[in-house]
């Protein structure tokens, strides 16, 4: 099982590990700056849980109405957190559910 710390010092890395998640994978790109590869790799993911970071994605583009339909996706409520702080709870909440 992969600790949150153990996430972040995987960004050091040139790609994620091969053993994320599809969505954390994408909060991975997304730490790293990719928009563009983060949100490829969360639209190609049909999971709740690559739904509700399609949404921080889209929140995070501002286009608020596109966000609105993936958090409905997902199950989660809008988010009023900071995007830095929504990050880190998705995070968090993924790895706790990937092992």
């Amino acid at each position: 099982m992969m600790k949150e710390s153990e996430f972040w010092d995987t960004l050091k890395l040139n790609h994620p590990p091969k053993d994320l998640s599809p969505a954390l994978k994408a909060l991975w790109w997304d730490c790293r700056d990719d928009w563009e590869q983060a949100h490829a790799v969360a639209q190609d993911d049909p999971s709740r849980q690559g739904s509700w970071v399609h949404a921080y994605l889209h929140r995070k583009e501002g286009d608020q109405f596109n966000a609105g339909y993936w958090y409905s996706r997902a199950g989660q409520p809008r988010s009023k957190l900071s995007l830095e702080d929504e990050r880190a709870e998705m995070i968090r909440a993924l790895l706790n559910e990937h092992h």
